[in-house]
């Protein structure tokens, strides 16, 4: 019998719960290409990119990603313009320049990713969640993986009609289910997660999303018109004009502008195009040269 959130589930129920997944896994089971892999970089570079993205957005671009930076050293060894490039249309690009910080990072100390979740979450842009799926998808090992599909199983089977479940209540569950080791290949970490992940997908398409009951379920603002959407596109700009050289706050602002008009937008300034670019600027995105901006 599912429990409240005032009632932590018992063994019983999480026994259930585990039956249930694995065979809803098997039926659900979705042969996704970063599935095919063992490579931590590879896996690391697929989680980042699933997260708040679409899978059918994601495939392809990730195969892409791998072509044009096909290992951790080539990531490290990357001009932050061309990572930008090859992220464009992926949204939040600053997970772009955490994964090539973070690349330099392991280049530095040999080129192996850790496989430690203190050794991974130490790293720029790897939170609990992204160490745990490169440990339990890479290394097949016992983690505590939880994020949006994982939480909208947990959900749904343990605490239906229920609001406000926290991540507090739900990480223990996590952790008691996952199998301790690799001895069963038909139930060992791998397995599980790729259940809860196709199980879960296959909820929020039949019964709607159950994570948005999570507590920790915060909906997105607006993107269109918002600051963020500015920073991106002043971003875009910059990288399609690398071939013509530096530009001027001016030319930016133009730009900006001519795009910002055509979705029924007002103009930027220039002053309002300089400060945003000073923010870009201090974290990464562009540099200045005598006046003038490149990305």
């Amino acid at each position: 019998m599912a429990k409240n959130v005032m009632c932590p589930p018992d063994g019983a129920d999480l026994e259930r719960l585990r039956a249930t997944v694995l065979a809803r896994g098997r039926e659900l089971y979705r042969d996704l290409p970063w599935r095919r892999t063992r490579d931590p970089y590879a896996i690391w570079v697929s989680e980042v990119m699933l997260q708040q993205t679409q899978v059918a957005r994601v495939d392809g671009r990730w195969q892409r990603w791998l072509e044009r930076f096909p290992t951790v050293d080539a990531l490290a060894a990357a001009d932050a313009a061309d990572v930008l490039e090859e992220w464009q249309g992926m949204g939040y690009n600053r997970r772009a320049l955490a994964l090539r910080s973070a690349a330099e990072a392991v280049s530095a100390a040999g080129g192996v990713m850790p496989r430690d979740a203190e050794g991974l979450v130490a790293l720029p842009g790897i939170g609990p969640a992204t160490a745990a799926g490169i440990r339990a998808f890479a290394y097949n090992e016992h983690a505590v993986y939880l994020e949006t599909n994982v939480r909208s199983v947990l959900i749904h089977e343990l605490f239906p009609g229920v609001d406000g479940v926290s991540d507090k209540e739900l990480v223990p569950i996590v952790d008691a289910t996952c199998p301790a080791d690799d001895s069963d290949p038909t139930d060992d970490p791998r397995t599980w997660y790729y259940a809860l992940l196709d199980y879960g997908s296959h909820l929020k398409r039949t019964v709607g999303n159950p994570s948005r009951r999570s507590k920790s379920h915060v909906r997105q603002s607006r993107f269109e018109g918002s600051h963020r959407q500015k920073r991106a596109e002043l971003v875009r700009i910059l990288l399609d004009r690398r071939a013509m050289g530096d530009a001027t706050v001016a030319e930016l602002a133009r730009d900006l502008s001519d795009v910002e008009r055509s979705a029924g937008r007002d103009a930027l300034s220039e002053g309002d195009v300089a400060a945003i670019l000073e923010e870009l600027e201090r974290e990464g995105f562009c540099r200045r040269n005598n006046g003038a901006w490149r990305a």
